[in-house]
């Protein structure tokens, strides 16, 4: 059997305004945001076969979002359109200490995802099935639907790949912790971040984090360092892989792209020690330029790049 799909995201997608300041001047990007919808066009854009499965408003938004997915070729078999509930919003600011965003998501049309509003047929044409952390935290049903969405997946043959990205604003340490650990235990890759890492295993020590991870079940794990790239391990072999020095200017987003990268690469038939060195390029060239989803760099990008 050939899946239609080479990776299918779940989560929630929203509206991104992000604060561009000129010297004596501020406006707001309009741009589209949601770590998951991020990673499934990063991937797209690489060359996988994407589709994207969630909830959005019946509004312009949603419309808005819809469009994207369209235009950046990430099928909307699995996207609902719900008429009684919005399309999420939020806002990125920058300053000293970096990035600050404020959302606006309370009740969004994807934080009534549940089991029953999946498409199946979906879910078991995929290759890959990618959530995060995120998507289970916005809602209780919506975390049913990710266990949900893994067993569709899993049962149709797929590797699941899972991001623990932390949001603390979301629900409390207590509930993730137990949440994401549990999650670790029936994934394939796990793509953490340094910063959530440490509060989910309560060490800094990127080789202990590693070595929690795989004590949790995942075969493949990528702790992602931000600027100092990122460490691999397939459990036989640990790889430390150097970041990639580029002119940043927004950071917002450059993980989804790693993981978006990550996947494509991963399909496409690299192992994971080739996939993340690939990613960490994707990733860097991600933040040259302001927002989530405009700077997401093509496959001719990322090669321009690796041959300079």
């Amino acid at each position: 059997m050939n899946p239609r799909f080479d990776i299918v995201a779940l989560g929630e997608a929203m509206i991104e305004f992000n604060e561009a300041r000129a010297a004596d001047s501020r406006t707001w990007l309009q741009g589209f945001g949601g770590d998951t919808s991020n990673m499934a066009i990063a991937a797209a854009r690489l060359g996988a076969r994407v589709a994207y499965v969630t909830r959005v408003g019946n509004d312009a938004f949603g419309r808005r979002l819809v469009e994207l997915w369209r235009d950046e070729g990430v099928a909307t078999d699995g996207v609902v359109v719900d008429d009684d509930a919005p399309t999420g919003v939020y806002f990125v600011a920058h300053g000293p200490h970096g990035h600050e965003f404020s959302y606006l998501r309370a009740g969004s049309a994807a934080s009534r995802m549940t089991p029953a509003s999946l498409s199946q047929d979906v879910l078991r044409a995929t290759r890959v099935l990618h959530l995060s952390a995120i998507s289970q935290a916005i809602a209780s049903s919506a975390c049913d639907a990710c266990f949900a969405a893994i067993d569709v997946a899993r049962d149709g043959g797929a590797r699941i790949a899972y991001d623990t990205n932390l949001r603390l604003k979301l629900w409390p340490l207590r509930r993730a912790k137990a949440v994401i650990l549990e999650t670790l235990r029936i994934v394939d890759w796990a793509l953490p971040g340094y910063d959530d890492a440490t509060h989910l295993f309560d060490d800094d020590d990127p080789m202990r984090i590693v070595d929690a991870c795989h004590g949790h079940g995942c075969g493949v794990v990528v702790l992602k360092l931000g600027r100092d790239g990122c460490l691999v391990s397939d459990g036989a072999t640990r790889l430390r892989i150097d970041g990639v020095r580029v002119q940043s200017v927004d950071a917002t987003g450059a993980g989804d792209c790693f993981d978006g990268a990550f996947a494509a690469r991963m399909v496409a038939g690299d192992d994971p020690f080739a996939a993340a060195r690939y990613a960490n390029v994707a990733a860097a060239l991600a933040t040259t330029g302001y927002g989530a989803v405009a700077p997401l760099p093509r496959a001719a990008d990322v090669e321009r790049f690796v041959a300079a």
